[in-house]
């Protein structure tokens, strides 16, 4: 072991951390409620990757190292096996934050896990696997996919769209969707088409990742330039209202953007459901196709508990006639990972896939005739998860229903 890498692993641990975040740890009671939230836990029944024990964990490495004894005869280097499990167990995790909104104490763990992944990557403990060639991926091709730049609209932009070189409107398609979930990215611009107001793009060599791959694995360094780039681009061309359907990049674009930015961004960010949303009650557009169906929406954890936008999605669905909108026994702001979060499934494939189809099950179960998504992570895996699975619903992206029923 390298003598950097003994520093490292002597340093202390809550150096990234914000003062409550260091109290959150603390506030922990290990009362194991959580668990009882757990999308991992649900299909690995493991506790020693659960939220309680990933925090006794990291106290402890705490007290190893910043603790009274560690203060009066210098700190101890914490057992690598122990960092390596520790490491482990916090990628492993989906972020999706079910465990923060069930907490008795209210950590906020949506926050709180990727700022322990930082911190691990900080000591060379993670990311793991694949996870790490996203910062060499993004910046070679601009997105962590490492496909061409140039593929980043052509396969899937509808030819009767237009858009315009400046705007009040900008539209963000984000790389999960243009690369993996083109069918969600398709809808939102045909909706956005049929709403008739102009908006602009960015050229696709110019729409860069927004960085929450990058933030959600503990991969911070290029954050900055990322935001910068991207901001200065829609500013230049007089965009006020900046709409993505991908909830990772709407909740890193209102929360941290700013901060990377290092001032107030000059335009607001919007959810695509938002958007359409308030067209819809202004009369700017109509839905006027019928759909005697029965339709179930599953809510993404960075849209319901990460941006607090659950209403809005369901406004539309509402809105189209005939349709009888059904709800998951977990919906809204205690809606259940369908696996595809925080990266981990770049790495976690069996579990994301076994989270997946724990969202079809009870999509089966309830007789619905469509399974409505609002996430590209969500609509690459669930639609990959059915994949030789003997329950079958049909899966369809809230966006791309909308565009075939105005």
């Amino acid at each position: 072991m390298t003598e950097r890498r003994k520093s490292e692993e002597k340093a202390g641990f809550t150096s990234g951390l914000t003062p409550l975040q260091r109290m959150e740890i603390d506030a922990c009671t290990l009362c194991g409620e959580c668990l009882r939230n757990c999308p991992v836990q649900a299909v690995t029944n493991r506790p020693e990757i659960s939220p309680p024990e990933k925090i006794r964990m990291f106290r402890e490495f705490i007290k190893g190292t910043e603790g009274l004894k560690s203060r009066l005869f210098g700190p101890g280097r914490p057992d690598r096996r122990l960092l390596e499990d520790f490491t482990k167990a916090l990628f492993e995790c989906t972020t999706c934050g079910a465990c923060g909104q069930n907490c008795t104490v209210g950590i906020f763990t949506q926050r709180l896990w990727p700022m322990l992944r930082k911190e691990m990557v900080k000591k060379g403990l993670g990311p793991i696997g694949p996870q790490a060639d996203m910062p060499e991926a993004v910046r070679t091709t601009g997105n962590p996919y490492k496909k061409p730049a140039e593929e980043r609209y052509s396969p899937w932009f509808p030819e009767d769209v237009g858009v315009s070189a400046k705007a009040d409107i900008a539209y963000y398609a984000g790389c999960t969707g243009a690369y993996e979930a083109q069918p969600m990215v398709r809808g939102d611009v045909g909706v956005l088409g049929r709403i008739g107001e102009p908006f602009t793009m960015l050229p696709p060599e110019d729409e860069v990742c927004c960085g929450f791959p990058l933030f959600i694995t503990g991969q911070h360094e290029m954050l900055e330039d990322l935001t910068k780039r991207l901001v200065g681009a829609y500013k230049s061309r007089g965009v006020k209202v900046l709409v993505c359907s991908c909830p990772c990049c709407v909740n890193i674009m209102a929360r941290d953007w700013p901060v990377f930015y290092g001032k107030e961004l000059p335009f607001k960010i919007r959810h695509i459901t938002q958007f359409v949303a308030d067209s819809i009650r202004a009369g700017r557009v109509a839905i006027k196709k019928e759909l005697k169906e029965r339709i179930i929406y599953h809510d993404p954890c960075y849209l319901s508990r990460g941006a607090g936008i659950i209403e809005e999605p369901r406004a539309v669905l509402r809105s189209i006639p005939g349709v009888e909108l059904l709800e998951f026994d977990l919906h809204g702001s205690n809606s259940r990972c369908c696996g595809a979060g925080g990266a981990a499934r770049k790495v976690f494939h069996e579990n994301a896939i076994a989270m997946a189809r724990l969202t079809i099950d009870e999509a089966v179960e309830k007789k619905a005739d469509k399974l409505i998504l609002s996430c590209p992570a969500c609509y690459a895996k669930v639609n990959e998860a059915m994949e030789g699975y003997d329950k079958k619903v049909q899966i369809v992206d809230i966006m791309e229903l909308v565009a075939g029923l105005i």
